[in-house]
């Protein structure tokens, strides 16, 4: 079993446990409207990447951001007892603009669909 197929398995219950966490525990008022996108694990599995979005935009990320640093030691202690891992990873949380650009492409190829 490679090492890389491991930490696409860690990455998607902890992408999992944050989704509940956001919906049950955590009540910072920065981080209503978030949802988190992906999750990338470092190989070793010291290291994870959240990605989010968020449903007012991109204006609210660093709010978000800030939420999400002030909530890490809740995140990392609950991903611990909930992953089970010898060493619980170090987060990093990042806004995904994905959704965002894939909205603005849709729209702009609507607009330019001809009217029949």
């Amino acid at each position: 079993m490679s090492e890389g197929r491991r930490s696409e398995r860690v990455g998607e219950l902890v992408l999992r446990e944050i989704s509940e966490m956001l919906v049950h525990d955590l009540k910072d008022p920065r981080l209503r409207g978030v949802t988190v996108t992906e999750v990338a694990m470092s190989d070793d599995l010291r290291h994870c990447r959240v990605f989010f979005s968020h449903l007012e935009g991109a204006a609210h990320a660093p709010a978000a951001i800030a939420g999400f640093r002030s909530a890490s030691g809740f995140i990392r202690r609950e991903i611990g007892r909930a992953v089970g891992l010898r060493y619980t990873p170090d987060f990093d949380f990042e806004f995904d603009s994905g959704p965002e650009r894939a909205a603005r492409i849709s729209a702009l190829l609507h607009e330019a669909r001809p009217k029949q």
